[in-house]
């Protein structure tokens, strides 16, 4: 049996729901599908009057699409993906389209393509960013896998995601196997980073100057009519202007400071370490939030580890000024860090990852956009083989202006023992990447020296092994 709708979606939770109103919206069929009844009648009535079909069973759900089927799996990663693979696999037909739309790890992508090989079914494995509300108006899309099915969803999915100010879509193909979750999962590695930095610039303001919560959301407000505009930035001044309705207290000061997390920063950071990239501020941003997560050893420590108090006495103004060029200078540090990596796996993968459009379609739907991609986007159309954004014109003139401003806040930082890990660990990889010597010559030697590793020499090509010791 054929039907007539044009996108089937297996997963009707949030992200799920939203993306099939966003369809729907955008003059597309769509018949929804999940274990949960619940969850379907939920569907059934936030889509009466359009042409959804709500699905209880499986195989009605199947039977509702139109032929080649395009079903988007919105449920969470792991094994419930594969069992949906393994339920819907023997009911379709080669032709038919499987895009796994969660945050699923790259490496499960490419598995899963490969079992698939010989059936004739198309299999895509694309991030979606933007949250509830992104899939609802417009997330951006990092589409991957099985070449032979972009040509087919392609225009459905350019039609619900997010547009840039230039009217592009925030939806491009990104290359085979699992580039398009390796690109999301990127992302959201740079989205830890760019979190924790905002939390320090914050923490600096509340700890170093002594500001209200009040008076930071006026500096993030004029902070996101310039360079540093972001999203990020904007819900900053919003969650810091918001009081709670039933102390009266500002909000942030009624919520623990214990961070939470789902893995994909974690993931980000692993694959830099296999990469052999040196993506640390990321890591770092991983780190602060399971140090975070400490709290009643943090407390307990608090009573015994003493260290300076802050005092801040100079130009306030002045300051802010100072942490926001310091925000600046390290994001953009957390962005090439990020950018290596894609590269990196590039190599590694052959994907043939387009670096400008990747930068492009984060304009606008996902967590991270930013008036500042705009500027990586023109970095790579200028070269598209730049091995590293500092060294784009624009960005290295950003870093040369503003660095003087951001050591000195990490000098505040730490002279007041305020912990700023993103702001020092992106200030160390800068003057690292710049430095044409680094004490590595050391440290090969001591690796020679206990355990016969060798070294390469300045002067002569080959491997050498010293005898640092006198044998008798």
């Amino acid at each position: 049996m054929m039907g007539s709708q044009k996108v089937g979606i297996v997963g009707l939770g949030v992200m799920g729901e939203n993306l099939a109103l966003n369809i729907a919206r955008n003059g597309y069929t769509v018949a929804g599908f999940d274990l949960d009844g619940s969850k379907v009648d939920s569907f059934a009535r936030r889509t009466a009057g359009t042409n959804a079909v709500a699905a209880h069973a499986v195989s009605g759900f199947v039977d509702a699409l139109a032929v080649p089927r395009v079903i988007l799996i919105m449920v969470p990663a792991g094994k419930p993906v594969d069992a949906v693979i393994n339920d819907l696999t023997p009911r379709l037909q080669p032709g038919d389209l499987l895009i796994d739309g969660g945050n699923t790890y790259f490496a499960d992508t490419e598995r899963r393509i490969k079992a698939l090989e010989g059936t004739g079914i198309l299999y895509v494995g694309t991030g979606v960013s933007g949250g509830e509300e992104g899939a609802l108006k417009g997330p951006a899309i990092m589409p991957g896998g099985n070449p032979a099915a972009w040509p087919i969803f392609k225009p459905i999915f350019q039609a619900i995601s997010a547009k840039a100010e230039d009217g592009a879509p925030c939806c491009e193909w990104m290359g085979k196997g699992g580039a398009g979750h390796f690109v999301k999962m990127v992302h959201n590695g740079i989205e830890y980073g760019d979190m924790q930095m905002i939390c320090e610039a914050y923490w600096l303001m509340e700890r170093l100057l002594g500001m209200t919560p009040a008076e930071m959301s006026q500096v993030f407000r004029e902070w996101k009519t310039g360079e540093l505009s972001s999203y990020l930035i904007d819900i900053t001044a919003d969650i810091l202007a918001k009081t709670d309705p039933e102390t009266g207290k500002p909000m942030v000061h009624v919520i623990l400071d214990m961070a939470e997390q789902k893995g994909t920063g974690k993931w980000t950071s692993q694959v830099a370490f296999d990469l052999g990239v040196p993506a640390q501020t990321i890591a770092d941003a991983v780190f602060a939030r399971m140090l975070s997560a400490l709290k009643k050893e943090r407390v307990a420590a608090s009573a015994v580890l003493k260290g300076p108090t802050p005092a801040f006495r100079g130009d306030r103004k002045a300051m802010l000024e100072n942490i926001r060029k310091a925000l600046m200078c390290a994001k953009i540090c957390s962005y090439a860090q990020g950018f290596q990596l894609l590269k990196a796996a590039n190599d590694e993968n052959r994907w043939d990852l387009p670096f400008g459009t990747i930068a492009s379609i984060w304009r606008a739907g996902c967590i991270i956009r930013a008036q500042f991609l705009g500027k990586i986007k023109s970095a790579y159309a200028g070269d598209p083989a730049l091995p590293n954004l500092l060294l784009d014109p624009y960005f290295a003139g950003v870093m040369e202006k503003y660095q003087t401003a951001w050591r000195s806040v990490v000098v505040a930082a730490v002279e007041g023992g305020i912990p700023v890990p993103a702001f020092i660990s992106a200030l160390s990889y800068f003057d690292s990447y710049r430095s044409a010597n680094l004490p590595a010559n050391l440290l090969q030697a001591q690796r020679d020296y206990f355990g016969a590793h060798t070294y390469h020499r300045v002067d002569r090509e080959g491997k050498f092994h010293t005898q640092w010791t006198d044998t008798k």
